[in-house]
């Protein structure tokens, strides 16, 4: 198997509480390659979004190491950080986080933008990502002319704008309906085979685990195979 995209080795991280330390993880491990669809499956409050966290940069271990296309990234500074969220990691949350003042297209473009790319290949990529996820006629819409499953097509499509090597999504439908929720898990599913991502999905929707490459849950702060 190719290199992993994403690599957490002996992973912890802890806070500090009223009632003392509380520890989440504990010498987790957690590998994740190109073209690899892994879905994450555990009851709340057992540490899935603070490994999401870890694994897009976002929170620092307390011990342990995050290496990002075989880079060490846990102990960079945040300006890195940043910039290697930038290019390399893409996000979906439950709940899309669109910017209201902008339309769909723009939402998509502006991650593009950020990262150094021009305004027309930008928007040109953007338009491309929402004829992928069926939202062709919606790109001038902002998000509150959109339906819920339109808005979380434009996250994704976000998420994807920069062709990151590692997707990291948090209950990416579980806002939705039944149907659309489908509908959207389909067209996430055929983009990140297409572009070879390394996809770490939290889900807890077995129907939508079962679809996916394989299962990890958390068990007394650590990733085991479920």
């Amino acid at each position: 198997m190719n290199n992993p995209a994403l690599e957490l080795r002996a992973v912890a991280r802890r806070y500090r509480t009223e009632a003392g330390v509380l520890t989440v993880l504990e010498h987790a491990n957690l590998s994740l390659h190109p073209g690899e669809i892994t879905a994450l499956v555990a009851p709340s409050g057992t540490g899935k979004s603070t490994l999401l966290h870890l694994a897009g940069l976002l929170e620092r271990p307390d011990s342990g190491e995050v290496f990002v296309s075989g880079a060490a990234a846990g102990t960079l500074n945040d300006d890195t950080r940043t910039a290697i969220r930038r290019s390399t990691i893409g996000f979906v949350y439950q709940f899309h986080h669109l910017l209201p003042e902008f339309s769909a297209l723009e939402n998509i473009a502006l991650p593009q933008m950020a990262a150094g790319t021009p305004r027309p290949v930008a928007d040109a990529r953007a338009r491309d990502l929402m004829a992928r996820f069926g939202l062709t006629g919606r790109e001038d819409h902002r998000p509150g002319k959109l339906s819920g499953g339109e808005q979380q097509r434009v996250a994704i499509a976000r998420a994807l704008a920069n062709r990151p090597r590692i997707l990291l999504a948090d209950e990416p439908t579980g806002n939705l309906d039944i149907s659309t929720a489908e509908r959207v898990f389909a067209e996430l599913l055929e983009q990140v085979r297409e572009q070879g991502v390394a996809a770490l999905i939290a889900t807890h929707n077995p129907a939508l685990a079962a679809r996916m490459d394989r299962t990890v849950t958390l068990s007394a702060g650590c990733v085991v195979e479920a």
